[in-house]
């Protein structure tokens, strides 16, 4: 037993509740520590860097390399995780290079670097990287599972419609709406069923993406006030990030979903599972 249990286990007898609702925030906490780390970095990093050579997005490349590879070694992820978080990460980085190229335009990155493809500094696909790694450990913590989930088939062609709309509204009409009604009727029977610690608890699916996605759009009003990146508008100071970004992240949450369930289908058929460790110590 950790010292955590330890501290924690007599109010499992008095106050069960609050001992759900305590691990539930503590693996919550544990299950974001990429992109908390990540974001104090950003933030870190804007209140003070060091007037050295090498520019603040490419010592963020570094950053971000150095807490995905240790994770890694601490055996927090398995390769098929870091596997699916990277597609995630190449995906995202695609879509970065479109959103920002000067025809496009629709966010910048306002400081120089080395690091970078195009107009899109590399440490930026780790932010989208920190959602998947968020979704294949909190999986773990809270032991998901699921009812009324529907085919697959469904819900993958939900995510890769929403995947493309990022790119086609652009040139055709925007069928965000469309595609968040979609994915809701899809999803509207289904139950995302959780254990904190010692009670499995459920709600729907739905609200735990409205959740999530409401969060990263939290972050990203946090990062632009870092200068991170900037949306147009925000040359001259900042301002709120537009509310149409917590649908775009609504939509990325889905699509993170889809591979990280993609995933765990493909582990139960093959009968392996990701590490056993949740929190640091011993395996809960």
């Amino acid at each position: 037993m950790t010292f955590i249990e330890k501290a924690l286990l007599p109010l499992s007898r008095s106050h069960p509740r609050l001992h759900e609702f305590l691990w539930f925030g503590l693996k919550q906490a544990w299950a974001c520590i990429f992109g908390g780390l990540l974001l104090a970095g950003i933030l870190a990093t804007h209140l003070w860097y060091p007037d050295i050579p090498l520019a603040r997005y490419d010592f963020l490349v570094f950053y971000a390399v150095a807490i995905q590879a240790s994770l890694f070694l601490l055996k927090l992820e398995s390769w098929r995780e870091i596997g699916v978080i990277l597609l995630f990460h190449l995906m995202a980085t695609g879509m970065e290079l479109f959103k920002t190229s000067e025809s496009i335009g629709s966010w910048s990155y306002p400081e120089n670097s080395f690091l970078r493809i195009g107009a899109v500094p590399l440490f930026t696909g780790f932010m989208y990287s920190a959602i998947g790694s968020y979704m294949a450990r909190a999986w773990r913590g809270f032991h998901f599972h699921f009812t009324g989930f529907p085919p697959l088939w469904i819900a993958a062609t939900v995510a890769v419609l929403a995947y493309a709309n990022f790119f086609t509204h652009h040139y055709i009409p925007d069928i965000r709406w469309p595609i968040i009604i979609a994915g809701a009727f899809a999803f509207r029977k289904t139950f995302i069923h959780f254990k904190p610690k010692n009670f499995e608890l459920r709600m729907p699916l739905l609200l735990g993406f409205c959740l999530v996605a409401f969060f990263i759009y939290i972050a990203e009003n946090l990062g632009t006030v870092a200068r991170a990146w900037q949306y147009p508008g925000q040359e001259n100071g900042w301002k709120p990030v537009h509310f149409s970004k917590f649908t775009a992240w609504y939509l990325l949450m889905q699509l993170s979903f889809v591979l990280i369930y993609s995933l765990r289908q493909l582990e139960a058929k093959l009968g392996v599972q990701g590490p056993e460790k949740i929190i640091p110590g011993k395996s809960i």
